[in-house]
């Protein structure tokens, strides 16, 4: 899993839906979310630490989840099905963990609220993120590609050789 950070909210270009912008800490990998108008509201509502007058449905789960002294320990967005991401709240209380179905969406809104990691699964950042920083990414590749150019089977030898004597 990685850890990801709301970069903020962004409409599409074409449809004007709101999408929620998530990226890895090294900025290099962005996942862009899909949300609602209501959602979009919610995320930037937190992200400004807007505090309406009477508790939105995120601020009253925050308050039922404090009032049962329980925490959201993280998010996982854990999959992406047919363009449809699937999160999980990872609850907990006392020495009781349990794992509740939510929309991304609204795991995120909770997530900023209660200043609480957002996890996503490395396999729907393979499927869904798209690059940030492709200069920094084209380097690496050549990096690497110049690693292996230079590589040696003898030095693999050695190297596998001088690990095993190590166990």
């Amino acid at each position: 899993m990685i850890e990801m950070k709301v970069a903020g909210i962004a409409l599409d270009a074409i449809t004007r839906s709101p999408i929620v912008l998530l990226k890895d800490a090294s900025e290099r990998r962005a996942l862009p979310i899909y949300i609602g108008q209501e959602q979009a509201r919610a995320i930037m509502g937190a992200l400004e630490n807007q505090k309406p007058p009477r508790p939105l449905t995120h601020d009253l789960i925050v308050n039922i989840l404090e009032a049962w002294n329980m925490t959201l320990e993280k998010v996982i967005i854990h999959s992406l099905q047919k363009e449809t991401f699937y999160a999980a709240l990872i609850l907990q209380q006392g020495t009781t963990k349990k794992e509740i179905d939510a929309r991304p969406s609204d795991a995120i809104a909770i997530a900023l609220r209660t200043n609480s990691p957002i996890w996503v699964m490395e396999e729907v950042i393979v499927d869904a993120s798209i690059p940030v920083d492709r200069d920094a990414d084209e380097a690496e590749q050549q990096a690497f590609h110049e690693f292996v150019s230079n590589l040696r089977p003898e030095d693999l030898i050695k190297r596998f050789s001088d690990d095993s004597s190590q166990s």
